[in-house]
């Protein structure tokens, strides 16, 4: 696998910080990492983005971001709002084999969940993983309502012709509920896939060694974690 696209059930999931722990753990494994952002939305020119978190916490891996947009909408609306081009799955294409062409992971970062749109035409992240031919990874909320839009995320995935490679939580709670306990085991059934990992509320606030060894226990061997789904879900019975 060269170019994985990361989405998200929605907004603020966890999905950077995910990304940032799958570039830390490749890169401290010696592959040559590079994270793609087709579409920033909610900040201005200038200002640190997504793609300077995930360098903040993974270190310097290559990074690129093809539009920006100042307000805090999904990109076709931002763009149509500002006057500014939109970017297709073309564009995401493109750039992803290019940076391929150099790096041994190309991480492909969705803005939003999978069907937000790109352009006014209705294309969206699940249209460039579908051109590039990648996997999608999942990033799931570990709370109530979580299957239902994970299920979601699946049937698209799954009509597309699209491959999932597994759910991961982005934001467990420090004391978990009822619901977050039970999702550990319906997650993977809504999902359509395993459950690939779980990491810690707050760890974006963590400095870059700290979050390594984070990354490393909250992700699963498949991205050079040590994450079993099953000792993790032990002390949280339901």
């Amino acid at each position: 696998m060269s170019v994985l696209v990361i989405t998200g059930t929605g907004t603020e999931v966890g999905k950077t910080v995910v990304v940032a722990g799958v570039a830390a753990l490749a890169a401290a494994d010696g592959r040559r990492v590079a994270v793609l952002k087709p579409a920033q939305t909610g900040i201005p020119d200038g200002a640190p983005g997504d793609l300077a978190e995930v360098v903040r916490l993974a270190g310097p891996v290559t990074t690129r971001e093809l539009r920006r947009y100042p307000e805090p909408l999904a990109p076709a609306t931002a763009a149509r709002r500002a006057g500014m081009p939109t970017v297709s799955p073309r564009d995401v294409a493109a750039a992803a084999v290019e940076l391929a062409s150099s790096h041994d992971l190309v991480l492909v970062e969705g803005a939003g969940g999978l069907l937000v749109r790109f352009d006014d035409s209705g294309t969206t992240v699940a249209d460039a993983a579908w051109a590039l031919n990648a996997p999608v990874l999942v990033v799931a909320h570990p709370g109530l309502g979580t299957l239902n839009t994970t299920a979601l995320t699946a049937e698209a995935l799954v009509r597309r012709g699209l491959e999932s490679v597994g759910v991961v939580v982005g934001r467990w709670p420090a004391d978990p509920d009822l619901a977050c306990r039970t999702n550990l085991v319906d997650l993977p059934e809504a999902a359509g896939a395993p459950l690939l990992g779980a990491l810690p509320d707050g760890a974006g606030l963590l400095g870059r060694d700290e979050f390594l060894e984070v990354a490393r226990e909250g992700l699963s061997p498949w991205f050079g974690g040590t994450f079993d789904p099953e000792k993790f879900a032990a002390p949280h019975p339901c």
